[in-house]
């Protein structure tokens, strides 16, 4: 590729986001680029004192329809896409009186911060910007000559180029601006068109786009192979991709995973109603409690496998405070995630310099309906999140015996940790708090024994007389195919289970219930995570 140069004589400018548009505009003015604008971008460059012409000069029509058109016009789509060098296009722009246009500067409608914020319709409809994404894949499309800028980050790498080439640029980065071009079109299109289809209930619309903006380049993905980055999607539901990271080293691939999961699970506590801590290793919660404070469910969440908290993620509900801080700095943690800390917590944090504090301003709905997508080979797996939360479930007693209240509160807390950890999942839990937690097994069995080992474990580590599984209730994110995973379950000490039910041999599992004494509930809802 030779890096061919093209001179800058005429910019185009039109911006929602006027950030740094003043100072731009003025560097261009002082290359001697003539300036052209459209509506309250002209005026903020004539406000500056600057020269500018209204594109309406350069059409020859004025604005209309409410601004709907104003640049949808030969003379602008003609001076973008012209090919220099081409003799027949240099022609018909003589002869139509079309003058190039070097430098395309637009940043689109803000069409996802308008849904963001809850607007109405038709507001949302006149968001949607239709000249703006036509001008930048016209610039876009003939970057051979055009330069074209849709973010304000870009324009010092311009004015960089413009200095060092006697006011020109390089062919090298008219196609780095232009790919960026297309790939801001196609995001702000997904965004419109998962919009629409969420508007029209559509659940699965004959073409699906997802489109994001650039977080972070990450070091490397799962592995040091593997390469990898983090965008930030229209969705703007509180958690990692939202928080402001206070200190730390920078997240890695694996960090902004578990931090997710850990986010959304403690997403699951209302914070009106308690304290809660979710400890998170590899994706799965470790230990989840519930207190009266942070500081309680932080060491009770400790408790349930303090051996694979070791460098883990740890969320909590509630602001952190100083007392937290120096509970949760005493081991190694990789992440702690809140939605805010107090200035001593903070202060506190700070003195373990490598760990990352991560505040999210608020904590994410379980209830919230939205879109998870994942890729598998030739495709995209589309699903609604999973927004099933156990307090609106109609819960079922299955067994001759029902739950006794306190045993009830601990199967709920149960089946709410249940749907953040991979299946197939059991989970011992004992005064809201997990005791045990067997995840991802292909046997519902083998969940319930590696659970019931853990709770050993911890029991020998924390010198009590027998493991607290005994006299605990359990939750099965899925139903019982056969007794024998629920008799695990009860071999353990469990006296409560709560399933969602549904299995062909729902009887054969009631019956081993009830042969033991132990209540069962029934759900109906299933919490499978894979």
């Amino acid at each position: 590729m030779t890096d061919t140069t093209r001179r800058v004589t005429r910019a185009l400018l039109s911006v929602s986001d006027k950030t740094g548009l003043i100072e731009f505009a003025k560097a261009l003015a002082g290359h001697g680029v003539e300036l052209v604008s459209t509506g309250g971008t002209a005026k903020a460059i004539a406000a500056a004192g600057l020269q500018v012409k209204d594109v309406s000069e350069l059409t020859g029509f004025p604005e209309m329809m409410d601004g709907r058109v104003k640049t949808l016009h030969p003379k602008v789509h003609g001076g973008l896409l012209a090919i220099r060098d081409n003799k027949e296009h240099a022609d018909a722009m003589k002869a139509h009186g079309i003058a190039p246009i070097d430098l395309l500067v637009v940043n689109l409608y803000p069409f996802e911060a308008t849904v963001d914020k809850g607007a109405g319709y038709e507001d949302c409809i006149e968001n949607i910007d239709i000249g703006g994404p036509a001008m930048i894949r016209a610039a876009a499309k003939n970057h051979d000559d055009v330069a074209v800028v849709v973010e304000a980050q870009d324009y010092q790498a311009v004015l960089d180029e413009l200095a060092a080439n006697k006011g020109a640029t390089t062919l090298s980065l008219r196609r780095r601006l232009a790919a960026k071009a297309y790939a801001r079109t196609a995001a702000y299109d997904a965004a419109i068109s998962n919009w629409f289809a969420a508007q029209n209930k559509t659940e699965a619309p004959d073409f699906r786009a997802f489109g994001g903006h650039l977080i972070q380049s990450l070091r490397y993905g799962e592995n040091p192979h593997q390469t990898a980055a983090f965008y930030a999607t229209p969705d703007k539901r509180p958690g990692v991709s939202t928080a402001r990271q206070l200190q730390g080293k920078e997240l890695s691939y694996n960090n902004i995973n578990d931090t997710d999961a850990a986010y959304e699970c403690i997403g699951e506590f209302d914070p009106a109603r308690t304290a809660a801590c979710v400890i998170v290793k590899h994706a799965n919660p470790c230990g989840v409690a519930e207190g009266p404070d942070l500081i309680n469910a932080y060491r009770r969440a400790l408790a349930c496998d303090s051996t694979s908290a070791f460098g883990g993620i740890v969320a909590l509900n509630r602001t952190l405070d100083a007392e937290s801080a120096r509970a949760i700095t005493e081991i190694f943690t990789e992440v702690i995630i809140a939605p805010d800390a107090t200035e001593e917590a903070i202060k506190i944090v700070a003195a373990k310099k490598n760990l990352r504090l991560l505040l999210a301003g608020g904590l994410p709905d379980p209830r919230t309906v939205g879109l998870t997508a994942k890729t598998v080979a030739g495709g995209l797996l589309v699903q609604t999140r999973d927004n099933a939360v156990i307090d609106d479930m109609k819960l079922k007693v299955a067994t001759k015996r029902a739950p006794s209240e306190a045993e009830l509160r601990d199967l709920k807390f149960a089946f709410r940790v249940a749907k953040h950890i991979k299946s197939n999942t059991i989970i011992y839990a004992k005064d809201l708090a997990t005791v045990g937690i067997g995840a991802g097994q292909m046997s519902r069995v083998d969940s319930a024994r590696i659970a019931a080992r853990k709770a050993l474990d911890a029991a020998a580590e924390l010198k009590l007389a027998e493991p607290l599984t005994k006299g605990s209730v359990v939750a099965s994110d899925a139903f019982f195919p056969f007794a024998d995973g629920m008799l695990a379950c009860i071999e353990a000490g469990a006296t409560a289970v709560i399933q969602p039910g549904g299995s062909m041999r729902d009887e054969e599992v009631i019956k081993a219930a009830d042969e033991h004494g132990i209540a069962m509930v029934f759900t109906g809802v299933r919490h499978f995570r894979h």
